[in-house]
C-alpha cells in the first residue's frame, strides 16, 4: 500500500509566510536593537573624539602660546639646587682640605667699648614692698626654650618696674612643642628665687586666699592683653592702676611684650635674670657635663676643642618658613599637614600669599645640614674638624643629614654621645634637649659657582660678620632688633662688675 501526502497549496503557503514572517521579525528585532546600540556607541564616540579635538587644541596653543612667550626664568637663587650644587663640587671639596682656621685663635677681634658710663645702683630704684600690701604678676611664657628664657627675663623686669611680686612663670604647652614641662623641669628654682631676693620677690604660688578669689585656678583670672614690645611707660599707665586695684594681672602670652629700651635700673634686672638668675635644672647640668666631656674627648687631634653648630632644619621650622625643597607634592602634603597641625587656620587664610621663590631669595629659608657643611667648608674647617650638632628632629634626616656627614666625619651629636638611657630624663622634652643643646655649645669654641668662589664669598662674608662685631658702641636708638639677649654690653656690663668677675656667670 502506497502512501500518499497531499498538501494543500494554499495552506502551505500561508504557514510558509507565518515561518518567514516570525523568522523575518526575530531578526529585524535584532537589527533595530543593533543599531540603537550602535548609534549610543557612535554617539558617545564623536563625543569622545571631540572632547579628544578640544583638548588637543588647547595642547597645542598652550605649547604655541609657550613658544611664542615663554614663561619668565626663576630668578636667581630662588630654587633649591644646593644637592646638585653638592654632588658637582664635591670632588673640588675633598681635594681640598687645608685649614685656614685654628680654633684656638678662632676670635680674631676683641670688642672694645668707647663709652663708660657709670654703673646705677639699683637697689636704690626698689621700694620696699609691704606684705600686707602685696600685688602680684603672673605670666604664661610661650614659644620655644629661647622664647620662653627672654619671656621670664622679662617678666622680673615687669615686675621690677610694677614693684609687684612675681610668681614663677608658667609655660604655655603649643602644638608644635609639646612640651608640658614646669619652670622647675628645666630651671634651678631655689636659684632663680634667692639670685632675685634683693630686687624683685618671687614666689612658687598665689597665697590661698586671693586665689580662693578664682576657684583656685589661675587661668580664671582674667588675661590683661599686652600689646608687643609695649614701653615701660605703658605698663605704667596702663597696667599699674589695674593692679592697684585687683592685686594681680595675669598677662597671656608673653613674648615680646617689652621694649628693648627701658630705664637702666630695669635693663639691669633683665641682665641678672638672664645671666645670673636661670640656672639649668641638674638633671639638665649633670647631663651636658658628661656630653661635654665625652665630646672633649673625641676631640683630642685639635686638642679638646670643637665646633658647635645649630641647625634650625626642624619640621616645624621648614614647614614655618613656607619654603621649597624640591620633594614636589610628597613635600608639599606633608609640610600643609604639619602647618595645619601646628598652627591651624593661620596659614589656610584667603589673603595669605605663599612664595617660596621670594622667602628662598630673600634669605628666608633654613639653610639645609648641606649648605651649612659648605658654608663651614668655604670657611676653611676642614673635614677633621669635631663637630657637635645642636638640633631638634632634622626633617628628611636620611635624605639632608647625609652630606654633611661626608664633609665632616667627626660629626656629633646628644644621641651618639649619650645613652638611650641617660637620655631617658629628657627624652620627648623639646625645651629640656634644647637645654641640653644650649649648655654643650656653651662650651666649643664657636657658635656656629666654582669652589674658589664659593670659598671667596664665605671668607668675605666672615670678616663682614667680624666687622660689624666690633662696631661699638650701638646706636642709641633702640629698636626691637637690638636686644641684651644677643649684644650683652654695655647694658650688662654693671652686672660683671658688680660681680667682680670677667668671666660667664653660672654656667652651670
Amino acid at each position: 500500500m502506497a502512501l500518499t501526502y497531499t498538501t494543500d497549496p494554499t495552506t502551505t503557503t500561508t504557514r510558509c509566510r507565518r515561518r518567514l514572517h516570525l523568522h523575518s521579525c526575530k531578526h529585524r528585532h535584532q537589527w533595530v536593537l543593533c543599531f540603537f546600540f550602535t548609534g549610543i556607541f557612535h554617539k558617545r564616540y564623536l563625543f569622545v573624539l571631540s572632547i579628544l579635538y578640544i583638548v588637543g587644541l588647547i595642547t597645542c596653543a598652550g605649547r604655541l602660546l609657550t613658544i611664542l612667550h615663554p614663561p619668565p626664568p626663576p630668578l636667581p637663587g630662588s630654587l633649591y639646587r644646593s644637592h646638585e650644587l653638592f654632588l658637582k663640587l664635591w670632588p673640588e671639596i675633598q681635594s681640598d682640605n687645608a685649614s685656614n682656621v685654628e680654633l684656638d685663635n678662632l676670635w680674631r677681634y676683641r670688642r672694645k667699648l668707647k663709652e663708660q658710663r657709670p654703673c646705677l645702683n639699683a637697689n636704690a630704684y626698689q621700694e620696699p614692698v609691704s606684705s600686707g600690701l602685696q600685688r602680684y604678676l603672673v605670666v604664661e611664657a610661650n614659644g620655644g626654650l629661647n622664647q620662653q628664657r627672654s619671656s621670664i627675663c622679662n617678666a622680673v623686669a615687669v615686675a621690677g618696674l610694677l614693684n609687684a611680686t612675681l610668681v614663677i612663670p608658667r609655660f604655655d604647652l603649643h602644638n608644635v612643642w609639646k612640651d608640658p614641662s614646669e619652670f622647675a623641669d628645666i630651671y634651678d628654682e631655689d636659684h632663680f628665687i634667692s639670685s632675685l631676693k634683693d630686687f624683685v620677690t618671687v614666689v612658687r604660688d598665689l597665697p590661698k586666699e586671693l586665689l580662693e578669689s578664682y576657684n583656685f585656678s589661675i587661668s580664671n583670672i582674667p588675661n590683661f592683653r599686652i600689646q608687643a614690645w609695649a614701653s615701660a611707660r605703658y605698663y605704667l599707665d596702663e597696667v599699674y592702676p589695674v593692679l592697684q586695684e585687683t592685686r594681680v594681672v595675669r598677662i597671656s602670652p608673653f613674648a615680646n611684650r617689652l621694649a628693648t629700651s627701658i630705664p637702666p635700673h630695669i635693663q639691669f634686672l633683665r641682665c641678672l635674670a638672664n645671666y645670673k638668675a636661670l640656672r639649668f635644672s641638674s638633671t639638665i647640668t649633670n647631663l651636658a657635663k658628661t656630653i661635654v666631656n665625652r665630646m672633649i674627648g673625641k676631640s683630642l687631634n685639635s686638642g679638646g676643642k670643637y665646633v658647635s653648630v645649630h641647625l634650625r632644619f626642624e619640621e616645624d621650622m621648614v614647614a614655618f618658613s613656607c619654603c621649597i625643597y624640591d620633594e614636589g607634592e610628597t613635600e608639599k602634603s606633608e609640610l600643609d599637614a604639619i602647618r595645619k597641625n601646628g598652627w591651624g587656620k593661620k596659614f589656610m587664610q584667603t589673603n595669605r600669599i605663599f612664595a617660596p621663590d621670594l622667602n628662598r631669595v630673600n634669605g628666608r629659608c633654613p639653610m639645609t645640614p648641606v649648605e651649612v657643611g659648605m658654608m663651614l667648608r668655604g670657611m676653611g674647617f676642614s673635614n677633621d674638624t669635631p663637630i657637635y650638632l645642636a638640633s631638634g628632629k632634622i626633617y628628611k634626616e636620611e635624605r639632608f643629614l647625609e652630606p654633611l656627614r661626608t664633609m665632616f666625619p667627626l660629626l656629633q651629636t646628644k644621641e651618639s654621645l649619650a645613652t638611650a638611657d641617660e637620655l631617658a630624663a629628657i627624652q620627648g622634652f623639646s625645651s629640656r634637649l634644647a637645654a641640653l643643646d644650649y649648655t654643650v655649645c656653651l662650651f666649643s669654641e664657636v657658635m656656629a659657582c666654582s669652589w674658589d668662589t664659593f670659598k671667596d664669598e664665605m671668607e668675605s662674608m666672615l670678616a663682614e660678620s667680624d666687622r660689624k662685631s666690633i662696631m661699638v658702641p650701638r646706636v642709641k636708638k633702640s629698636t626691637r632688633k637690638g636686644s641684651i639677649y644677643l649684644n650683652p654690653l654695655p647694658e650688662c656690663r654693671c652686672l660683671w662688675e658688680s660681680q667682680n668677675t670677667t668671666a660667664p656667670l653660672d654656667m652651670f
